[in-house]
């Protein structure tokens, strides 16, 4: 019988999306993929473990796993520091598992120029209103700060044209959202071309 290798899966989309929402939702069904868990220098928030929702790291630590090339992508947020570890998807992928990593824009855009075999996925709300009730219901920032978050989420929707898929989160759907996705893996593993993961150690 034929089977199709694990894939890797990219969701993206802009700040206020949901993007955090569905991979949690994902992991509370139980859906059987490996979720990667993101480095950062930042300190845990309250009811966050160490491994499960990041690997905290020290900047030092964040340095010289970045030096010897054992990220896969990083970039700074808000004065932290976050990357991919590259050896954790290259195990997942190895064992045969599909692997989902949640990431901003333009990380999944420098992941596009290193792993084109990817299938990238971009998560938009059902309108700018709901982006903007989202991100002021969430946010803690003055207006300016926010104003300034608006701006850079529309400036990301542009990019939707730059992924293979694009699914709609809309408020109080957040299931219908992560069944398409559902749907999305499922469609990649019939394919007569299957898309085939490499990049370099």
């Amino acid at each position: 019988m034929r089977q199709a290798p694990p894939l890797l899966i990219i969701i993206s989309g802009p700040s206020g999306a949901g993007k955090d929402s569905v991979i949690r939702r994902m992991k509370e069904l139980g859906v059987p993929l490996h979720f990667v868990v993101t480095m950062t220098t930042r300190p845990p928030r309250p009811g966050e473990e160490d491994g499960k929702d990041y690997i905290f790291v020290s900047e030092e630590t964040f340095e010289k796993v970045l030096r010897e090339g054992g990220l896969l992508e990083n970039a700074i947020v808000y004065g932290h520091r976050y990357g991919v570890p590259k050896e954790q998807v290259k195990k997942a992928l190895e064992s045969g598992k599909d692997v989902v990593m949640r990431i901003d824009v333009q990380g999944a855009r420098t992941l596009r120029r290193l792993i084109p075999e990817a299938v990238f996925i971009f998560l938009i709300p059902a309108s700018e209103e709901e982006l903007v009730r989202r991100l002021k219901a969430r946010s803690t920032e003055d207006e300016e700060a926010l104003e300034l978050r608006l701006a850079i989420a529309r400036e990301e929707m542009k990019s939707l044209e730059e992924f293979d898929y694009v699914v709609i989160n809309a408020d109080g759907r957040l299931d219908e959202a992560v069944q398409k996705i559902m749907a999305i893996i499922t469609a990649e593993k019939c394919r007569t071309k299957p898309r085939r993961i490499s990049f370099s150690s």
